[in-house]
């Protein structure tokens, strides 16, 4: 995966949240990036076809955009759920992120076929609480916080 697939992984997650344009400063935000460089990047998904800014009012995805954005989620899903399930990684959050960038479609292809992911994959990703639903430690937490009303 590359910096425009994080990039349109971002804006399609950001979308969902804000229910429109993603803000360029929110994005620079999650990205962990300057303005400048978000609008830069944004320029070159432009320039690609895989997405539109308006100047106030954000960044969209094209067709096309959100294609390669569902299949950019569709690989961090399933990092993340191979080193959370599979190999039990304390912190695989930030683990996921520094891997991303580096993890190809032939690797998650074979990371794929230990998770045993679900077909519903990506939409099973909850951009609000930043997290797939099938992660084991969602389920524990969502057991703990049963267990702490009771």
């Amino acid at each position: 995966m590359n910096t425009a697939d994080q990039y349109v992984k971002a804006i399609y997650l950001l979308q969902q949240i804000e229910n429109g344009p993603a803000a360029t400063g929110t994005l620079a935000d999650k990205m962990d990036v300057s303005p400048a460089s978000a609008n830069e990047m944004i320029g070159k998904l432009e320039s690609r076809g895989l997405a539109e800014h308006e100047k106030y009012k954000g960044v969209s995805l094209t067709d096309e955009g959100i294609v390669q954005a569902r299949d950019a989620l569709q690989t961090y899903c399933i990092i993340e759920r191979f080193l959370s399930n599979v190999l039990d990684v304390e912190d695989f959050r930030a683990e996921a992120r520094e891997l991303e960038p580096v993890i190809d479609d032939m690797i998650a292809g074979r990371l794929d076929t230990i998770i045993d992911r679900k077909s519903e994959c990506p939409d099973c990703f909850d951009p609000e609480s930043d997290a797939c639903e099938y992660l084991d430690v969602c389920d524990a937490e969502a057991e703990t916080e049963t267990e702490a009303a009771d």
